[in-house]
């Protein structure tokens, strides 16, 4: 492997919506983006700016692109697909679900714009509205929820009867490839791509081989870095596609606790590990009054830590139903937004269980990258819990309770989690290696992917990715 050489010039900023400027500040309260980016381009013209002031005022502009990308509907654009199931829908009650958060809008430059999935979300979060859609479609369960209901009762007679929490092995392999659409930047340019590679010291993610890559150099991060890449940089040419593409294979195995409330010691409060994943963390993990309340609201004077998770995993399973997420870029605090929206997406309910359980003292982590169930390949995210007497346990928030009578069934994902999953993260906003220059698309969470060029940071929005998955045969 050749090694390759980069010059960067880097600046950390906190994602919190605000800038230096006051002026700038109350635009972007009221969604004035367009006075807001006038006025950014003005402060950077008069020349008196550091060089960081001006990095964070251009990022600025690019998360206020970000957010008009996801607020991309007019009121006509969305009403065709409610009045399929209301067809005589009022402005009042698309008032009330508005404010409700369950239609999710805002205001940018003084016109009311609605979230792409918008409708799809309202079907999702509104439990009058999610009754009427099911009455006229008749659901039948999904995919995803019938292989778990196959393979959790598996999982769990094979903990019993053999006494191991980690359990058969799957083997596969997984082909991924980003693609640069044509002429989205000048032919013989740099384009600089990160992509998701799996972490190592994992005993259910074992056996990590590189197959292949699309260009001869690259740079793998090592395993110090908690979101984990390979890099690799390719010359854009006229009229063409710039694709980049890793092959690898990786053995994999469930790993299960049926975790027992005798079983769990009282913690090591003096412990560095106690102390670091019970504490607040930037951005997203933050003890703010209404995680207080809410706390008080779930856990009200229970002492037992097994009986405090599974009351906040229980809650949250109930009383916030997935949803199509904004961009984590754009969120000034994750936790918040599910609280405020009563719904969120599989990152943002697993950090508001992690910092729900920090503050109640139940060590918590991050843990991401990809869900690789036969036929339901996506990225997702879950986190880790730490028990004393028993360790760190996997939990799945998003994935939930399950509606099995057995109670080592129905917590499943408090404790357990199946093999089709790849680590790519164990924390979130954590550096990339080599390092960005430009603000990353994803700021939080490290799934898709990360390109750039000289001129600026290369959004979602444009470039592809492609995700396949072949099972093998397992080894043993």
């Amino acid at each position: 492997m050749k090694k390759l050489l980069i010059f960067l010039i880097g600046w950390s900023i906190m994602l919190s919506g605000q800038t230096f400027d006051k002026k700038i500040n109350s635009y972007l309260d009221k969604g004035y983006f367009a006075k807001a980016e006038k006025r950014i381009h003005q402060l950077i013209g008069s020349g008196e700016l550091t060089e960081s002031q001006v990095w964070d005022l251009k990022a600025q502009i690019n998360l206020m692109n970000r957010i008009r990308l996801d607020f991309n509907k007019n009121l006509e654009d969305i009403l065709p697909a409610i009045k399929k199931y209301y067809p005589n829908i009022t402005r009042e009650q698309l008032e009330e679900w508005e404010a409700s958060g369950a239609l999710e809008c805002m205001m940018i430059d003084g016109e009311k714009k609605y979230f792409a999935n918008a409708v799809p979300n309202l079907f999702r979060i509104d439990p009058e509205a999610r009754a009427v859609k099911k009455a006229k479609d008749y659901p039948e369960m999904d995919s995803l929820d019938k292989t778990l209901n196959r393979i959790i009762p598996q999982m769990v007679r094979e903990a019993r009867e053999t006494g191991k929490n980690l359990l058969s092995p799957v083997r596969m392999r997984l082909n991924y490839t980003m693609k640069l659409k044509p002429d989205v930047i000048p032919a013989g340019e740099i384009v600089r791509c990160w992509m998701p590679y799996p972490r190592e010291g994992h005993n259910r993610q074992t056996d990590i081989k590189l197959i292949s890559t699309s260009h001869q150099e690259y740079v793998i991060a090592d395993n110090s870095h908690l979101q984990r890449s390979i890099y690799m940089e390719g010359m854009t040419e006229e009229g063409k596609a710039t694709v980049f593409n890793v092959v690898f294979e990786i053995t994999t195995r469930p790993e299960v606790y049926l975790l027992k409330e005798e079983e769990i010691k009282p913690y090591d409060k003096t412990s560095p590990l106690y102390q670091e994943f019970t504490a607040e963390r930037e951005t997203h993990i933050r003890f703010t009054p209404e995680i207080k309340t809410l706390s008080g609201l779930i856990v009200g004077d229970e002492t037992h830590p097994l009986r405090i998770a599974r009351k906040i995993f229980k809650y949250i399973s109930v009383n916030y139903p997935w949803a199509s997420a904004l961009e984590y870029s754009t969120i000034p605090n994750i936790p918040s937004y599910v609280i405020r929206n009563n719904s969120g997406d599989c990152g943002q309910v697993t950090l508001l269980l992690l910092t729900l359980c920090r503050y109640n003292g139940i060590p918590a982590r991050w843990q991401s990258g990809w869900m690789l169930h036969p036929g339901d390949v996506n990225l997702h995210d879950w986190g880790e819990l730490y028990f004393e007497g028993v360790g760190w346990v996997p939990v799945d928030q998003s994935f939930g309770r399950r509606t099995f009578e057995d109670p080592d069934m129905e917590f499943f994902f408090l404790g357990g989690i199946d093999p089709y999953r790849l680590i790519v993260n164990d924390d979130y906003s954590t550096p990339l290696y080599p390092a960005k220059t430009w603000l990353r698309s994803e700021t939080v969470d490290f799934q898709r992917g990360e390109m750039e060029w000289r001129g600026g940071n290369l959004y979602f929005n444009l470039w592809d990715r492609d995700m396949k998955v072949e099972y093998l045969e397992s080894e043993e």
